[in-house]
């Protein structure tokens, strides 16, 4: 993406989009990082070519997963963070820690992929000097520096909850190497200029900004909240449901519900849970694309769901056995037969009941969040793509009895481009100035309970 910011300009350029999903490989599975990586160095050339006023580049991405190297060499293509070997770290770690003790430290919610869990089965480790979060090992091989952004690197479950800094004797606790954990830089750190040689080819010699490279911490920074008692749900694969404090919220309550503590820009706290989103939906269509051999409208299917009267049936959105790929609708059916729930018989009533299972798990999510904050919540902002399924946003406010403001749709790439522009003195210093400019940019469609 292109950003062009101003005193009330935000707007934004697609200039590439490309595949990047998991590849099964003889010891599990991973990125094709490669691939990925041989995109990005495309799509700045690209980029520069179409605006050679560009200033800045800004990396984010999803959390928890790593790159490994040795004397400045990928070890591996990185592990994906839905391989089953995380499950084995789980129990690893947890004979060592027990999560009630791990809560304190880290502040996060329990998911067998947190990296501290994959770091403790990877047998590469001891072989490596520098790991580094995807959006650092990005900006490494751009720039030749090894930093942690201190965003993402509090989704490993290796940073302290209050002191922002590496814990060190978590680390030493665990036999993971924390001379393998590079220096930690705040957003809107400058982390280096291109190398030469990439500055030759991409087109231009441009300095990468660390923006909150945890792609929900850059869509947290965009969204446009509407007074300090709006919830967020930052929705695409997963809907991450919470508010946002100042200050830990380190109870028993807490981490029972399995709310987390994610750094957010300037220090916030994303005080969220995970909460399975549209990958439900998304493995559904994919499954039912393939028994087609053709490709499924979308927005076609939702209008047809939208239209399903009488008792919708009801599943539990973050059943653990839906997190993996695979045949989603026999998955789903079995979630709903073993609850005693009837299987809906059309592929438009299955997809309500997606839907509306998606929308209960928000309501739910957003009621416990009010709960363990001491919030009373006025108001639901919905960002990303799930802000365009308006049979989505509809049914969160119908559940959860609060209006819903939908949008902006490319939160994550808003919040990246105004960090790096606030850092480069082209847009507002505080959050809420920023969030402003959204607003004013990007006005949300309202969706009231009904």
């Amino acid at each position: 993406m292109i950003g062009r910011v101003g005193p009330d300009t935000l707007d934004l350029e697609l200039v590439t989009r490309f595949p990047n999903g998991p590849v099964e490989l003889e010891d599990g599975l991973h990125w094709d990082f490669d691939a990925l990586y041989g995109h990005i160095i495309v799509g700045l050339a690209e980029a520069v070519r179409r605006e050679p006023a560009i200033e800045s580049i800004g990396i984010d991405s999803w959390a928890v997963d790593y790159g490994l190297l040795r004397d400045g060499e990928l070890l591996a293509q990185p592990f994906h963070y839905r391989d089953d070997r995380t499950e084995r770290g789980v129990a690893k770690v947890h004979e060592i820690t027990p999560f009630a003790e791990l809560y304190q430290r880290n502040g996060l919610q329990f998911l067998p992929f947190n990296t501290l869990y994959q770091y403790r089965v990877d047998e590469r480790l001891a072989d490596a000097d520098t790991s580094l979060l995807i959006p650092d090992l990005i900006a490494y091989l751009l720039t030749g520096i090894s930093v942690a952004e201190r965003t993402n690197a509090s989704t490993t479950g290796l940073l302290g909850v209050r002191s922002g800094e590496w814990d060190a004797e978590l680390a030493d606790r665990l036999e993971i190497p924390s001379t393998a954990l590079p220096a930690l830089v705040d957003p809107g750190s400058v982390i280096g200029m291109l190398r030469p040689e990439l500055a030759a080819r991409i087109g231009k010699d441009l300095p990468i900004i660390a923006v909150g490279s945890h792609d929900t911490a850059s869509a947290v920074v965009a969204v446009p909240l509407s007074s300090p008692n709006s919830a967020y749900i930052s929705c695409g694969t997963w809907g991450l449901v919470g508010v946002e404090l100042t200050e830990p919220v380190l109870t028993d309550a807490a981490r029972e519900a399995n709310f987390t503590h994610e750094l957010g820009v300037d220090g916030r706290y994303r005080f969220l849970h995970n909460v399975t989103g549209l990958w439900l939906l998304s493995e559904t269509v994919r499954t039912w694309e393939s028994e087609d051999g053709a490709v499924i409208d979308l927005p076609e299917l939702l209008d047809a769901a939208s239209t399903v009267t009488g008792d919708i049936a009801l599943f539990d959105a973050n059943d653990a056995s839906l997190s993996a790929p695979g045949d989603m609708p026999a998955r789903i059916a079995a979630v709903l037969r073993a609850d005693g729930a009837e299987v809906p018989d059309s592929r438009a009533a299955f997809a309500r009941t997606i839907v509306e299972s998606i929308a209960v798990a928000f309501a739910t999510a957003v009621q416990t969040a009010a709960d363990l904050s001491g919030r009373r919540l006025d108001s639901i902002h919905l960002v990303g793509g799930g802000s365009l399924n308006r049979l989505l946003c509809q049914a969160t406010a119908d559940r959860s009895g609060l209006p819903v403001l939908a949008g902006p749709v490319e939160a994550t790439a808003l919040g990246n481009v105004l960090v790096q522009a606030r850092a480069l003195g082209a847009a507002p210093a505080t959050l809420e100035e920023l969030r402003a400019l959204v607003a004013r940019t990007h006005g949300p469609v309202r969706f009231d309970p009904r």
